[in-house]
């Protein structure tokens, strides 16, 4: 896989992510009003979630067994792309909230019963990696 498809899915998960997280902030204990440091906030959580997508990236490599898979990704590609979101998404959210306790949620943040972790959250992880591999495919359209 070329280093400008990887550097692609980087960018343009960072970019939807970050949007995403400032959409959700108010969600968040602490973090319910716009200023500098919940942008930056945002900013560094997005880099987290771009290199999250971009371990999708391999895995779906192993799994299909092509480099290009989500190019023309097909059901199993989807397949991969949710369950791999879904996994990180769920132990980020659990491991921040209920070990790390990195974060807690305003009453405002839906949440999976039983679990305790953020329905928003989950769902990032879900709609966004194929949105995003489905970006990059056709950005990458013809490139080598």
């Amino acid at each position: 896989m070329p280093k400008r498809t990887l550097i692609l899915v980087f960018l343009v998960a960072v970019l939807l992510n970050y949007l995403w997280e400032l959409a959700q902030m108010p969600l968040y204990v602490g973090l319910e009003e716009y200023n500098a440091g919940v942008f930056w906030h945002c900013f560094v959580a997005s880099l987290g979630d771009g290199l999250m997508v971009l371990l999708i990236v391999p895995l779906g490599w192993v799994v299909l067994r092509q480099p290009d898979w989500f190019e023309q990704s097909g059901v199993l590609g989807y397949v991969v792309m949710v369950t791999a979101g879904l996994v990180m998404a769920v132990l980020i959210e659990w491991l921040g909230v209920h070990v790390l306790k990195r974060w807690e949620y305003t009453g405002k943040m839906p949440t999976a019963p039983g679990l305790g972790i953020g329905l928003v959250p989950i769902a990032q992880m879900l709609f966004l990696p194929p949105l995003i591999f489905r970006i990059v495919a056709v950005l990458d359209q013809g490139k080598t």
